[in-house]
């Protein structure tokens, strides 16, 4: 009795044309590795360009992460501005201070202005990790009068940025005294005429 051929089922390629056809593939697929080792130079080369970001002559005395609110005068009601770390920086030439805040992932600034030594920080009500201050922030770029409050994950990291804030103030109570007192000095040098300016010094031997 003859053995029947099984059709195949789907109308698959028999064994040999298949393996024929892998051949065939794997010889197409060792021609595209070669077509890909080419060497592919840019058109354009690209320098890498520093990034500055007003930072680098300051040093960080504070830096805490936290989380920033904006009062909104209009809908009487807190706004969130954006969560990351604040940090008081101080100019290593002015030795001015200021208060800096970006937000995470983006680093879009959200806080940014000098301490104001007459400014007290100021407890939110009913929390004892949050701080309410006035200030004029130019976050934008643009002049902002404005109520800021922070508020931090713990009573401790909230003291401690209390602590180094009131020391913030110190600091620029004192210097700007002292820029007073030299500007002080300043216009009393220049008030006085020089020799030879004003009217003739009197000679003391044509007094009678």
């Amino acid at each position: 009795m003859a053995e029947e051929k099984v059709a195949p089922v789907f109308g698959a390629e028999p064994v040999a044309a298949a393996g024929a056809e892998g051949d065939a593939d794997g010889d197409e697929a060792a021609g595209v590795e070669e077509e890909c080792a080419a060497d592919f130079a840019p058109v354009v080369q690209l320098d890498e360009q520093e990034v500055v970001t007003g930072e680098e002559d300051e040093e960080v005395l504070f830096k805490m992460r936290a989380k920033l609110f904006r009062f909104d005068r209009e809908g009487q009601q807190w706004k969130e501005r954006g969560t990351g770390d604040v940090r008081l920086l101080k100019h290593k030439e002015t030795s001015k201070i200021r208060l800096l805040m970006r937000r995470e992932k983006t680093l879009k600034i959200c806080m940014n202005h000098y301490v104001n030594a007459e400014v007290e920080l100021q407890e939110n009500v009913g929390s004892d990790r949050s701080w309410v201050w006035n200030a004029v922030d130019y976050a934008e770029g643009e002049r902002d009068e404005c109520v800021l409050a922070i508020r931090f994950s713990n009573t401790e990291n909230a003291q401690a940025f209390k602590k180094e804030y009131v020391s913030a103030c110190a600091h620029m109570k004192s210097l700007l005294a002292s820029e007073d007192t030299a500007d002080g000095a300043d216009a009393a040098e220049a008030s006085q005429p020089a020799a030879g300016d004003g009217e003739p010094e009197a000679d003391p031997s044509a007094v009678n």
